[in-house]
């Protein structure tokens, strides 16, 4: 887990800003940047970098590594706490809050502004750069590909899906973006795997789940990782999160992912509540209903 920097906003003076955007800006062609760079790409003198360099890498927000030169690189709090700059600049966020989940690839926290929302970073490519590299469509024509790139990639990519989506489809609205940071509607509710629903339930819970996943196929995406882990259940309904990685209708792969995404959502609720969910419902022919725009019930997609 990457440590929270807001905390480090208030101490943090223009010119260590000047210097974080500099090693940013040299990031875009190598990895580590050299040290003699750093004054044009920053707009900083000689010795004001030597002093920012000092105070950013007390803080954690760059690290330094002498190969055949001495380089710089940012560290992800020196690149969140550039993407929090400029939020908060925006007046997007006003106050920062409590940890609201962390995974393998994002961090989200709990901010407000006029009411509360979530701040999403995502952490493509930190701890398994090579991996995401290789399997994401947005880095795979891209030489020089950084985790920073990455990552920054993954948050626009998912901030435009959801504009797409919302509000046809139930997913959290989409307030801001800035470099590898999301700031989203903050949702209510239960995560699915943690929800224990009553018999009477599951069966509308998984066709509002299935309408979704239909309504989302209508407006041109494909989920492509559905699991009973990025979707939320409350009173009103259930809201699926984490796009990044979505298709669209027309990737030669949307049916093959389409059916995947079935296949996760009836298998987890099968193994949940295998007295509620008819085995003879078929994922090929919910599949089939969505992709011509027929589907209308769980129910209806039985042989």
């Amino acid at each position: 887990m990457v440590r929270n920097v807001a905390g480090l906003l208030p101490e943090l003076e223009a010119e260590d800003f000047y210097l974080l955007s500099g090693v940013e800006q040299g990031m875009r062609f190598s990895e580590w940047v050299q040290r003699e760079k750093l004054p044009k790409f920053s707009g900083l003198t000689e010795e004001e970098v030597d002093y920012r360099l000092e105070r950013c890498l007390k803080r954690g927000l760059v690290e330094k590594k002498t190969i055949q030169y001495e380089g710089y690189t940012l560290q992800f709090e020196g690149y969140d706490v550039l993407a929090l700059r400029s939020l908060v600049e925006r007046d997007t966020i006003s106050e920062f809050g409590s940890p609201l989940g962390v995974g393998k690839e994002s961090d989200v926290y709990e901010v407000r502004s006029y009411k509360p929302f979530a701040l999403k970073y995502h952490r493509e490519g930190y701890t398994n750069f090579r991996e995401v590299h290789k399997e994401r469509d947005y880095t795979s024509d891209n030489e020089h590909v950084s985790w920073m790139y990455t990552a920054r990639k993954a948050a626009e990519r998912e901030y435009d899906i959801l504009e797409t989506l919302y509000p046809d489809v139930s997913v959290p609205r989409p307030i801001d973006q800035n470099r590898h940071a999301i700031v989203m509607e903050k949702m209510d509710g239960v995560e699915l795997s943690r929800t224990r629903l009553t018999n009477d339930q599951v069966l509308g819970v998984l066709d509002l789940l299935v309408d979704e996943v239909a309504l989302a196929y209508a407006n041109g995406y494909v989920h492509a990782d559905m699991s009973e882990y990025n979707v939320f259940v409350n009173e009103a309904g259930v809201k699926i999160f984490d796009w990044p990685q979505a298709i669209p209708t027309d990737h030669e792969n949307a049916t093959e992912f389409l059916r995947r995404d079935l296949t996760n959502i009836l298998g987890y609720f099968r193994r949940k509540y295998p007295q509620h969910v008819p085995e003879d419902i078929d994922t090929d022919e919910l599949a089939a209903a969505i992709e011509t725009d027929s589907f209308d019930s769980v129910l209806d997609a039985r042989p």
